[in-house]
C-alpha cells in the first residue's frame, strides 16, 4: 500500500485506485496527492486501464478543510505553512500538488473515474483528471473553492473548459453549485450513467470494451486525442498557481510576502 487511504488492486491489465478514507468522505491531503502522482509515473506497461473510486458513500468531499485550521492535519503541510513562504513558495508547493491530478494525462493508460456520492472541489477535479468518466445517478459534482475565496488550482480547470465551454464553466465555480449526475450526463462532464447498485457493473462495461481494442492502437489513441485538445497545458497550470497564490495571501494576512 503506497498511502494509508489509497487502496491499489490490479487484475490483469486493470489497476483500481481506491480512495480510502470513508469517514472523512474521502478527503484529500498533499501526501494522498504525491501517491496519486507516484502511482501515475511508476505504472506498469502491462496495465492497460486504471479505474479510480472512491470508498464509502462518496467519491472524495475535497480537500481536507483542517489543512485550512491553524492545528492542520497531522503530518501534512497546512495553508498557513504553505503560504509562509511567499509567493514562489506558494506556486512551487501548489506545482507539486498538481502532479498527482495532470499526471494522468502523461500516463499510457485510460483513466476511468468511477464517481459516486459527492466529487466537491478536489474530488471534482480528480474526476476531471480522468480521460473518462462513469457516474450514479446519485452522484453530484460541485467546484467550491470560489466561495471560500480561492479558485480550483489542481488541474481542473482546463478540463472542465474543454468538456463544457468556458461559459459554463465560469457559471458552475463561480457559483460553487451542485451539479446533478444527470445534468453532468447532458452537458458532456459524464460519459455514462448508471444506478448506484450497477455502477461496478457499468464501469465493468466500459472496461472490457476499453480492452477489446488492441492494446497498440489504445496506447496510440490517448496522447493523439488529448493532442488534439490544444491550449498550452503548462501554462494554464501556471495560471491557476499565480491566482491562488494572491488569493492565498490575502486570506492568510500576507504571510511571507
Amino acid at each position: 500500500m503506497t498511502h494509508p487511504h489509497l487502496r491499489v488492486e490490479t487484475d490483469g491489465p486493470v489497476r483500481t485506485l481506491t480512495l480510502d478514507h470513508p469517514e472523512k468522505r474521502n478527503a484529500q491531503t498533499p501526501s494522498l496527492w504525491a501517491a496519486l502522482a507516484e502511482e501515475a509515473r511508476s505504472l506498469p506497461e502491462d496495465v492497460r486501464v486504471v479505474v479510480l473510486r472512491g470508498a464509502g458513500d462518496a467519491f472524495s468531499a475535497g480537500i481536507d478543510t483542517a489543512m485550512f485550521t491553524t492545528s492542520g492535519v497531522p503530518g501534512e503541510e497546512s495553508v498557513a505553512q504553505l503560504a509562509a513562504g511567499g509567493p514562489r513558495a506558494i506556486q512551487r508547493g501548489i506545482a507539486g500538488y498538481q502532479q498527482g491530478f495532470t499526471a494522468w494525462a502523461a500516463c499510457p493508460a485510460v483513466v476511468v473515474a468511477q464517481v459516486h456520492g459527492y466529487a466537491i472541489g478536489a474530488g471534482f477535479q480528480l474526476a476531471l483528471a480522468a480521460d473518462l468518466r462513469v457516474a450514479a445517478l446519485d452522484a453530484w459534482f460541485a467546484m467550491r473553492e470560489t466561495s471560500l475565496g480561492l479558485v480550483p488550482d489542481l488541474g481542473g480547470t482546463g478540463p472542465l473548459v474543454h468538456l463544457v465551454g468556458y461559459a459554463r464553466a465560469l457559471e458552475i465555480c463561480a457559483t460553487g453549485r451542485k451539479v446533478s449526475a444527470p445534468e453532468a450526463h447532458s452537458i458532456g462532464l459524464v460519459g455514462s450513467l448508471a444506478p448506484a447498485a450497477d455502477l461496478e457493473d457499468a464501469t465493468g462495461s466500459l472496461v472490457d470494451a476499453l480492452l477489446a481494442a488492441p492494446a497498440p492502437a489504445l496506447r496510440a489513441l490517448k496522447p493523439l486525442l488529448r493532442g488534439a485538445v490544444g491550449g498550452d497545458r503548462e501554462g494554464q497550470l501556471a495560471r491557476e498557481r499565480e491566482a491562488q497564490t494572491g488569493l492565498l495571501q490575502a486570506m492568510l494576512g500576507g504571510l511571507g510576502a
